[in-house]
């Protein structure tokens, strides 16, 4: 018998564009390092890398940096990325990856323990909120924003075939 602690939360911490994010573990399909990624055609946005088969699907991979406009993320040689559920109900996007600078952590995180950080009035585009652990921030993502646009791009993709 397992023992499942329900005041925690289980959390992966990623890295980009220096800055650390928080997400969900059940987002989370897999980890992978070393990837090759097609680059994303010219004309797409700044924000979409390219993407990556991954169990027979195509992967949008997401410079989550330059989406949010908080950095750069790096997208040269041997990459790590975190490829994800999506949870939309679209079937043309049933997954999608997020680059990330270095191995994600999985983190327990207390219930209570997850506060907004206040310090910060607005929050970037694709950021649901800045929150405390422990000592540091990350950023909680709003998945539901880089799904749609990434939807977007996608829906628009397949219609144009």
């Amino acid at each position: 018998m397992s023992y499942i602690n329900n005041d925690e939360i289980r959390g992966v911490v990623l890295q980009c564009a220096g800055e650390r994010v928080l997400l969900p573990n059940a987002t989370v399909a897999e980890v992978m390092s070393r990837v090759q990624i097609r680059h994303a055609a010219a004309a797409g946005p700044a924000w979409l890398a390219g993407d990556l088969e991954w169990q027979g699907f195509t992967v949008p991979v997401i410079a989550f940096g330059q989406f949010t406009g908080l950095g750069s993320d790096v997208l040269a040689g041997p990459l790590k990325v975190v490829v994800l559920k999506a949870l939309g109900g679209h079937a043309e996007l049933p997954y999608y990856a997020l680059l990330t600078e270095a191995f994600p952590q999985l983190m327990a995180v207390p219930r209570d323990g997850l506060l907004a950080d206040a310090s910060e009035e607005t929050v970037p585009a694709g950021v649901h909120m800045r929150v405390l652990l422990g000592e540091q921030t990350a950023l909680l993502p709003d998945l539901d924003a880089v799904e749609a646009a990434l939807s977007d791009i996608v829906l628009l993709g397949t219609q144009e075939q």
